[in-house]
């Protein structure tokens, strides 16, 4: 079956950053790759924003992603935690552009809504669906990595409708106009 395109999802981080990215075979999906890169938080600021551009690149490079994923920074209770997440998710975007790869962006909420339905799950309930609906025999042991896979998962459902004509209110009526998605 030929591959429609490849997502390259990523969940930003200072210190950890995952990555995943999964072939769109049509109404298939299959997962190419997932893992973390880590940095040191020993290291300055500036030095992790270079590796991380760097670590983007070489994903971009290896697998030739048509589109990349990422994940929003959300506002949390510290401040520059936030402007740093920032800072890394504008790294890992500028290396995508550099590339010539579009960008889609997606809040926390919305990519655990597309995998649970529940845009307040769990990062493991989150894990747990995409172990069943990838197929996977393990989890990896940083729920980064199955973040990242999540965000481009979510961009596949989020494009999918579009391109077909299909519009979705809701899980029950996802699984409605498409019987044979759901596994048993």
């Amino acid at each position: 079956m030929a591959v429609d395109r490849i997502i390259l999802g990523i969940d930003p981080g200072t210190q950890v950053m995952g990555y995943g990215l999964i072939a769109d075979k049509g109404k298939k999906l299959e997962l190419i790759a997932l893992d973390v890169f880590k940095f040191s938080y020993k290291d300055p600021q500036a030095l992790r924003l270079k590796r991380i551009f760097s670590s983007v690149l070489a994903l971009i490079d290896r697998y030739h992603p048509d589109e990349l994923a990422i994940e929003a920074p959300f506002y949390g209770k510290n401040v520059q935690s936030m402007l740093k997440l920032g800072r890394a998710q504008g790294v890992a975007m500028a290396a995508g552009l550099y590339r010539d790869i579009p960008i889609f962006e997606y809040s926390p909420r919305r990519i655990k809504q597309s995998i649970t339905g529940n845009g307040n799950s769990s990062k493991e309930q989150v894990a747990g669906m995409l172990l069943n609906l990838l197929k996977l025999e393990t989890l990896p042991k940083m729920l980064d990595a199955t973040d990242a896979v999540a965000v481009a998962v979510c961009h596949y459902y989020q494009r999918e409708p579009a391109q077909s004509g299909k519009n979705y209110s809701g899980w029950k009526n996802f699984l409605d106009q498409n019987p044979g998605r759901l596994s048993k």
